[in-house]
């Protein structure tokens, strides 16, 4: 197994609902090291280059005012296999199809209030981590 990377955003519904301290202690039970945290509010721009294979739909803006409705914590994770691991620890991003036990399932309402973004490739997770966070706010330990 290869050490990964992977982009963590608590969502505004895991910040408004008081689910993070909950959901990082699922992650570090799980063995991933936390390598860097902050909270933050997402900007226009940030948001077109996160969701940029979806910034010419229709359904954009409504992502857009989810996602800057409150502030959200951006946290990476590394770990062996942190992608894979993580993803199936939030279960599928449709949170009423997530089953019981998984974050999404515990926590999560439907395709979009789903508690957590997770990077889906180790490629994406180096990608998102970048775009997120300076090299100065990356920890080694």
């Amino acid at each position: 197994m290869a050490t990964e990377r992977s982009l963590i955003l608590l969502k505004p519904d895991c910040v408004k609902k008081a689910h993070c301290g909950e959901v990082i202690a699922r992650y570090e039970k799980a063995g991933f090291k936390i390598c860097g945290a902050k909270m933050m509010r997402l900007s226009d721009e940030i948001l077109a280059d996160h969701y940029s294979h979806v910034a010419d739909k229709p359904f954009f803006p409504s992502i857009r005012d989810f996602m800057q409705s409150a502030p959200v914590i951006a946290l990476i994770l590394e770990g062996d296999d942190v992608i894979a691991k993580v993803r199936s620890m939030l279960g599928p991003t449709n949170s009423a199809e997530a089953p019981e036990g998984t974050i999404r399932g515990d926590f999560g309402e439907d395709m979009m209030i789903n508690i957590c973004h997770a990077s889906d490739s180790p490629g994406n997770g180096a990608i998102e981590v970048a775009r997120f966070f300076d090299e100065s706010e990356i920890f080694e330990y």
